[in-house]
């Protein structure tokens, strides 16, 4: 552990280049502390793989930096969002293009945002009206021409399914005047498996199919999205079940939580804001890889592994990333970056100085 400490640990020179800045006399700098939070979708993540449970983790981390960058599964809870004040809410696909460098965020001070629906009922109107009254949301409702089409299924023990009709959407609303999109649509899954997963846990069914439609959209558009369903519990069901996923069942829709992200999410530009350089680390669960992991690898941004935070998958460690038992201890590394004092300093025992000779 402290080996990889001391080589992965960043040093005083690594303070991202927007900070490295001629100072002039007189003159303050500010250096903002900006972090990455991820919890990949669909693989029963222990934290954050139900229904929103990753929230108190996104508030405790969020208190530890300046900017916290997450993506919506870390805090979709369906009517519940309660990411913390400096978050900013970023679609999967994009968030990887964020890491990969292709991609800047620019904050906002709200967003108008266009929720699409296959039907526009009773429920969704209601949940707009909601938001619009509690949030202070500008946002309205279009009825889709094809409706969308989302099949939920899980293969190979990982949560994948079916997006139909998403080019159809990206027609109907490319020309139109919004800033962020919001997907407001049912999900297609058989009451057998649903109910397992409600009463046994596992893999969350329905997030994969979700993932997969956002990704899409969000990448033909280059706008702010999140999807929520719709017309998605089951009848009569009255029974406690596992806290991580109570939200859902005490849940008519599922959309407040994704107003409530995309009402300041950040817009994406391909010239100006935040951008890689930026960021300062990023948080992922343990044994999982993929984009964001590489692009962090590519770009020189530390990596926090949380081993509590297990999923299905089994991806072997990389020593080139920083592993630590829970999110308590990865607030403690990104406070340590925060004070610029070195992990190994406050721990014991303390090894001795490192001298190196030239020959």
């Amino acid at each position: 552990m402290r080996t990889n400490l001391e080589k992965q640990f960043p040093s005083n020179n690594d303070i991202q280049p927007t900070a490295r800045k001629a100072i002039q006399p007189h003159q303050t700098v500010i250096i903002q502390m900006n972090v990455v939070m991820i919890v990949p979708t669909g693989i029963g993540c222990e934290i954050g793989g139900h229904c929103g449970d990753a929230n108190p983790a996104s508030r405790l981390l969020g208190a530890c930096c300046d900017n916290l960058v997450l993506h919506p599964n870390v805090v979709n809870a369906s009517d519940i969002n309660e990411m913390p004040p400096n978050a900013l809410y970023v679609e999967g696909n994009h968030l990887d293009r964020f890491l990969q460098g292709t991609l800047f965020l620019r904050k906002v001070r709200s967003n108008k945002v266009l929720v699409v629906v296959n039907k526009a009922d009773y429920q969704s109107i209601n949940a707009v009206s909601a938001a619009r009254m509690s949030l202070g949301l500008d946002a309205e409702i279009l009825e889709l021409k094809e409706p969308l089409k989302l099949i939920a299924r899980i293969e190979n023990g990982i949560a994948g399914g079916d997006v139909i009709n998403w080019e159809a959407l990206v027609e109907q609303v490319k020309d139109l005047e919004y800033d962020a999109l919001g997907i407001a649509t049912p999900i297609t899954i058989d009451a057998e498996t649903l109910g397992t997963y409600w009463r046994e846990g596992g893999v969350n069914p329905v997030g994969g199919v979700e993932a997969i439609a956002t990704r899409l959209i969000g990448e033909a558009l280059d706008k702010p999205c999140a999807h929520g369903p719709v017309d998605y519990a089951l009848t009569g069901f009255k029974e406690v079940v596992d806290p991580r996923i109570a939200v859902e069942i005490i849940t008519e829709n599922f959309i407040h939580c994704l107003l409530k992200g995309l009402h300041k999410a950040p817009r994406l530009s391909k010239t100006s804001g935040m951008s890689n350089r930026d960021v300062d680390c990023m948080v992922s669960p343990y044994g999982c890889f993929g984009a964001p992991h590489q692009a962090c690898l590519d770009a020189g941004i530390p990596v926090i592994v949380v081993r509590e935070n297990r999923s299905c998958l089994n991806e072997p460690e990389h020593p080139e990333f920083l592993y630590v038992e829970n999110y308590i201890e990865a607030a403690g590394m990104i406070m340590a970056m925060q004070a610029g004092v070195h992990p190994s300093s406050v721990r014991r025992p303390l090894a001795h100085t490192t001298v190196r000779r030239l020959s």
